[in-house]
């Protein structure tokens, strides 16, 4: 779902994002690019919050409707989209015993558990930029 955010910089300051469909869902960053990402992690974290105490998700409202509040006029809209949070699926991988325990003995040195380990290094291999937290 696209909500509308809305981006505000005054000087000496951060970039400043609201959510007007969500009182109280703001974040901020240093950079117009730290702003943005900050944005769509405050956005989940903020609707994921109200899905546990089974609050109602608001549609989103329309750009028009939101630029005639005086509140925002002074802002930047931008959209953020909330596609939900990712589903943990669990699935089976054999390997031979020697393999498994450099598996081990690497996820151990990096800190992260053998499936964060085989996850993140086959993201690495594949060449992808969407990796999650692990």
């Amino acid at each position: 779902m696209d909500y509308i955010a809305i981006i505000h910089k005054d000087t000496d300051s951060e970039f400043g994002v609201s959510f007007p469909d969500f009182q109280g869902c703001v974040t901020a960053g240093k950079t117009l690019e730290d702003a943005k990402n900050m944005a769509i992690e405050a956005l989940a974290f903020h609707i994921e919050g109200m899905v546990e105490d089974k609050e109602t998700i608001p549609a989103p409202t329309p750009l028009d409707d939101i630029m005639t509040d005086p509140v925002f006029q002074s802002g930047v809209a931008f959209i953020v989209t909330y596609a939900g949070r990712p589903k943990q699926v669990r699935f089976n991988v054999s390997a031979m015993d020697d393999a498994l325990a450099a598996i081990d003995a690497a996820a151990q040195k990096s800190g992260l558990t053998r499936s964060a380990f085989m996850v993140q290094s086959s993201l690495e291999k594949a060449g992808s930029t969407s990796q999650r937290e692990l």
